[in-house]
Formats: C-alpha cells, sequence, structure tokens
C-alpha cells in the first residue's frame, strides 16, 4: 500500500510540474535548464560579446555616435541622459532629446561607432508610458519595432511591415523587454544582391520570428541607411551599426551586448 502510494505522490508531483510549465515563468526557467540562459530579460552575455550599454554615461559616449542623416538635427554630445532604472535599480539609457518632440525619428538617433554585418545581439528595453515609440535598427537598416500598442505589422516586435507583430510576448509599460536577435546580412556578387537579409528572434524568451527575410528598408532615407535608395530595395553592400530610435518618447535601455558571427546559411539558434 506505501509503494502504491508512493507512486501516486510521484505521478502527482509529475503533473503539478508539468501543469507549472505552461506558465510564462516556467517557460523561462525550462528554457534556462536547456541552455538557453543567454536569452530573454537579464540575459548574461555569451562568449566574445561586446557589451553596447551598462548603464554608464562613459560606454554611452565611447561606442556611440549621432546617425546624421538628412533629418538630423542634434549635436554631440550626445544628448541621451543617464537615468534610474525604475524596476531594478542601477542606472539605464533614456531616450531623451527635445529635438526628436513629436515623434521626429532621425532628429536624434544613435548609432554604434563600430559596423557589423553578421551577429547575435541581445537588447532591453522598459517603455514608461503609454504609446511609448523606439525603435532597434539592424545595421542601421531593418528596424524591429519599439511601440506600444500597435499590434499591427508596423507595431510591438515587428519586423518593421515584414511581419506580424507578436504583441502577445510583451510584457508591458512599465516592464522589462528583451530581443534575442541573430541577424545574418544581405549577400552580393559582383555588386547585386543575390540574398536577402535574414534575421531570426527571441521576445523575452519566445521564438516569434524564424529565419524571416528582409526585402527592404522602410521608411525613406530619414530612417536609415539605403533608404532613399529604389523606395529602401536599393540595398547597398556596406555594414551598418546598431542603431536605437529618438521619437520623443521615455523608452529605456539597458543590458545590451552583441557578438559578432559569420552565418553561412541561416540565423537559427
Amino acid at each position: 500500500m506505501k509503494h502504491v502510494c508512493h507512486v501516486l505522490t510521484i505521478l502527482l508531483c509529475v503533473g503539478a510540474v508539468q501543469a507549472e510549465e505552461k506558465t510564462p515563468e516556467a517557460k523561462s526557467v525550462a528554457a534556462k535548464a536547456v541552455g538557453q540562459k543567454h536569452i530573454g530579460v537579464g540575459a548574461s552575455p555569451v562568449k566574445d560579446a561586446e557589451v553596447l550599454i551598462d548603464g554608464s554615461r562613459k560606454m554611452l559616449d565611447d561606442k556611440w555616435t549621432y546617425w546624421e542623416g538628412p533629418r538630423f538635427a542634434s549635436s554631440l554630445p550626445i544628448k541621451w541622459k543617464i537615468v534610474d532604472d525604475p524596476v531594478d535599480g542601477g542606472t539605464v539609457v533614456m531616450t531623451d532629446d527635445p529635438v526628436a518632440a513629436g515623434g521626429k525619428y532621425g532628429t536624434a538617433d544613435i548609432v554604434t561607432k563600430k559596423k557589423y554585418r553578421d551577429f547575435r545581439l541581445h537588447v532591453e528595453f522598459l517603455i514608461m508610458k503609454p504609446g511609448g515609440n523606439s525603435g532597434v535598427y539592424l545595421q542601421n537598416r531593418y528596424e524591429i519595432q519599439v511601440l506600444d500598442g500597435d499590434k499591427t505589422k508596423h507595431g510591438m516586435g515587428a519586423v518593421i511591415n515584414e511581419t506580424e507583430s507578436p504583441y502577445h510576448a510583451y510584457n508591458g509599460v512599465g516592464k522589462w523587454n528583451s530581443y534575442d536577435i541573430k541577424f545574418r546580412a544581405a549577400r552580393f556578387t559582383d555588386g547585386k544582391l543575390t540574398e536577402n537579409a535574414l534575421v531570426s528572434m527571441y521576445f523575452n524568451g519566445q521564438k516569434v520570428h524564424d529565419n524571416v527575410k528582409i526585402y527592404k528598408v522602410w521608411g525613406g532615407p530619414n530612417s536609415g541607411i539605403d533608404g532613399g535608395n529604389d523606395s529602401g530595395k536599393g540595398i547597398t553592400d556596406v555594414p551598418g551599426g546598431l542603431k536605437l530610435q529618438c521619437e520623443g518618447h521615455d523608452v529605456r535601455y539597458r543590458n545590451t551586448w552583441i557578438n559578432e558571427l559569420n552565418l553561412e546559411s541561416d540565423t537559427d539558434f
């Protein structure tokens, strides 16, 4: 009888664990258990990764500058602020530059001084107020949208205008969110585009994009490199920096790191 009770207890415990693993928190724990500790909010940099944002003014000034596109209206030093992390303490970077008020992207966007081709990227962001707007630009070309309240193909977490928004994975206003991205740059032969850029992405630990082809730069010349070439389809064979967009909203960034890669065929994690 004791043996039967012991077996039943084990079965009940297994069932409870399986039920618990259906929650987002348990899924996150399960992901870490199978080796994905470098994915999700708070993820540690992978081996050989370069930290780009650590919440310090020194790193902001050392590794970033303004993107001086056709609409640029600010001036160095960078006017973005180092402010308190309202959730976990410490300091973070805030997208604050008065020239961008009213949603004028391109007037005060910041971009890394270093340029990249293929890479693995981790970036964390927090939107302070409803409707907060920013954007993460891969190679200063392809935008992964940061926009509270928008569930369209122009909305939160979308490869802008090319995929649906994975809004279900968003943690919401006042909470930290993470993008874990693997990116393969467009390929060229004799100066001609032969393979489109590819991207895969985890949003807060959930796989939301899988080897998505990116066909153009959206938003025109004020948006990023090649935005003014053939309506954004004229992609050129030059690397670009990681860019963060300023649109006059209080959006904050922390724990951002990048690892350069040489991807042969796809962007699988």
